[in-house]
């Protein structure tokens, strides 16, 4: 049609759309398929969205050298309605009632695995814990992004990365992304969300603090790797989170409220890396400004953990009484 608002709204718009509701509904339809593994479940499903650059891209490269871009759509919108239509079918909530076997809520009395409310999502963006939710995951994105939209030059310009290379470690880190999302994810059904959350923010501080001073390449690797793994952990922990802490009446609903701070952090974080690789003349300088932010969020997230306890604490009166 060669109309750029055709192109704002068929894949801005339409697209966006799309990608919201087909990233929440699976996600928290999961939820609620295994409340006893909420982590694991949805640490797979986003995994999944992790990992489907890496194995997309290179299809897409290759059709678009082979067919051309706008047969290249029509291939890949084809595909995309055949395989969405088909697995939308099997996508359901479980029935009234159903929990696995060998898991009985109502017989459970440790205060600790239990949901904090069973709250609708106008009642949850009532309450703190939302707004905690939505400034944790929003500064672990705007840095996150930041820091990944800065990965090339700062692997050239801090430890002499060739530009090839530079451009394959970018291409590594994204296994790296998919993995945190899953290990992340699990490892907060054993270790508690809250916990989790404040791993990733205690780590990050120095991290951003040492990448830009390390000249060692194989230091510089290993930090940008767990950096990544931090940020794909945050997504991936934040459907079980929101199920912690409000229930899955209207899961589906509050996870796209909190999400919004991934749409606020899309706008924020390069906007923000380039202000201050304008202000301080280099992507490097510009991390001790992320840390900070870090710091930020990790006391939001030790809040959090004290308003989850106190809540866990009136169920025990409640409970005893």
């Amino acid at each position: 049609m060669e109309s750029l608002w055709a192109l704002y709204f068929f894949y801005g718009v339409l697209g966006g759309i799309g990608l919201g509701v087909g990233y929440i509904a699976p996600v928290s339809t999961l939820v609620k398929w295994f409340p006893d593994r909420r982590g694991l479940a949805t640490g797979m499903a986003i995994m999944g969205f992790g990992f489907a650059a890496a194995i997309a891209s290179p299809v897409m490269d290759w059709l678009i050298s082979s067919t051309g871009i706008a047969m290249t759509f029509f291939i890949l919108g084809a595909s995309y309605f055949a395989i969405m239509i088909l697995s939308s079918l099997y996508l359901s909530r479980p029935p009234e009632g159903w929990t696995p076997k060998g898991y009985n809520p109502e017989g459970n009395n440790d205060v600790e695995s239990q949901d904090l409310a069973n709250l609708r999502a106008k009642e949850a963006v009532k309450t703190k814990r939302f707004y905690y939710l939505w400034i944790m995951l929003f500064i672990n994105i705007t840095c996150g992004i930041a820091v990944i939209s800065a990965a090339k030059p700062l692997a050239e310009n801090s430890v002499g990365m060739s530009t090839a290379a530079a451009a394959t470690l970018v291409g590594i880190m994204g296994v790296f992304n998919g993995l945190g999302r899953i290990g992340w994810a699990s490892a907060s059904d054993y270790i508690g969300r809250s916990n989790t959350y404040i791993i990733f923010f205690a780590l990050q501080i120095p991290l951003f603090i040492l990448l830009p001073m390390t000249s060692s390449v194989a230091l510089f690797v290993i930090f940008f790797g767990v950096i990544y793994t931090c940020y794909g952990g945050g997504f991936a922990t934040l459907p079980a989170f929101i199920g912690d802490l409000f229930g899955t009446k209207e899961l589906g609903a509050i996870h796209g409220y909190i999400l919004t701070a991934w749409a606020a952090a899309g706008l924020a974080g390069p906007q923000f890396a380039a202000i201050m690789n304008d202000v301080t003349g280099s992507y490097s300088s510009s991390l001790i400004y992320f840390s900070g932010l870090f710091a930020i969020a990790l006391v939001v997230s030790i809040l959090t953990k004290v308003d989850v306890r106190k809540k866990q604490s009136a169920m025990k009166k409640a409970q005893a009484s």
